[in-house]
């Protein structure tokens, strides 16, 4: 069976509830919301990052009444959040913001209400040496909060390839965070554990991405999976691959890996496989008129995994 999952970034002005319905109809059986915060109208203060994370919350029960799906919530602070707040309050005191929230996304977790953190991260973008020191810092400190509490973080950073991994694995270990448990999502399509430093990872499946998966499929001892942007915005039709990209990529996966010898048995062991992420992520933007869409998609059950990927990494 093959199970299609999204990640979106939702508007309840905008599809919404149609955009889950054509999920639905494309194959979905499970998704996850992943909490996208209003980069016009950030939190000023612990209060509204609650009223923000209700807002995800809510959005996730109203799916899950109307479609009768499972839906997993992701919670965290954006890092360009915390970025942009520097503007406005100052490093020190958007730090603090910043870490209030990862806490209380951290109890939402343990309560049950959500499944992993995320994004958190530092800027994918280029900021002065104190910003970056300081963004660093405060990775650490959210790794060392994720692991005391044993939960999974979904990892919005900069693509420098491998040096990245290496960076982000080493922090993962100052922190006690194991690095499985760092699930970098929008990765390049090199899964060999010498390149990722065995942390997760989600692969940007653009062109050129499923040769290189299997290239290096036989040295990759990690969790992995796949995933794509659609960007549901009028004014950029067509911007980035679009929704129905994961299922045909995931056919050309499995035709591949027939041609290159692999055996059906072989076949269905990878995509099985616990290490082949398969994962649904809707990000939720509380009034952004675009949606951007994100789908992984894999053969498992979504039932085994049941919250997918991020409840079961830690297990």
């Amino acid at each position: 069976m093959l199970n299609s999952v999204y990640q979106y970034h939702l508007d309840r002005n905008n599809r919404y509830l149609d955009a889950i319905s054509e999920f639905i109809n494309s194959g979905g059986t499970g998704i996850n919301l992943v909490h996208k915060p209003d980069f016009t109208n950030l939190p000023r203060n612990i209060s509204e990052y609650k009223l923000a994370y209700e807002n995800t919350l809510e959005m996730a029960q109203e799916i899950r009444e109307k479609f009768g799906i499972e839906v997993s919530v992701i919670l965290g602070p954006h890092p360009v959040s915390w970025e942009k707040q520097i503007h406005d309050i100052g490093i020190q005191n958007s730090t603090i913001l910043h870490l209030q929230a990862v806490k209380l996304a951290i109890e939402y977790i343990s309560s049950g209400h959500a499944v992993c953190l995320g994004e958190v991260g530092r800027p994918h973008y280029p900021v002065d040496s104190e910003v970056w020191k300081s963004a660093n810092e405060m990775l650490l400190e959210i790794m060392k909060l994720a692991a005391e509490a044993k939960i999974s973080i979904q990892l919005h950073v900069e693509d420098n390839g491998e040096e990245t991994y290496s960076d982000l694995a080493k922090l993962c270990d100052e922190a006690n965070l194991p690095r499985h448990l760092a699930i970098r999502h929008y990765a390049p399509a090199n899964i060999s554990t010498e390149f990722t430093h065995g942390l997760s990872v989600t692969v940007s499946v653009g062109k050129g991405s499923i040769e290189e998966i299997i290239e290096t499929l036989p040295n990759c001892k990690s969790y992995w999976g796949m995933e794509t942007d659609f960007l549901d915005d009028m004014n950029r039709p067509g911007a980035v691959l679009g929704p129905k990209t994961i299922p045909k990529r995931t056919h050309q996966l499995a035709e591949k890996l027939a041609s290159s010898g692999y055996s059906e048995i072989q076949i269905n062991e990878i995509i099985n496989k616990k290490k082949s992420i398969s994962v649904t992520i809707l990000k939720i933007s509380e009034n952004s008129v675009k949606i951007r869409k994100k789908m992984f998609t894999n053969h498992i059950n979504i039932r085994r995994f049941q919250h997918a990927v991020f409840k079961k990494l830690h297990r």
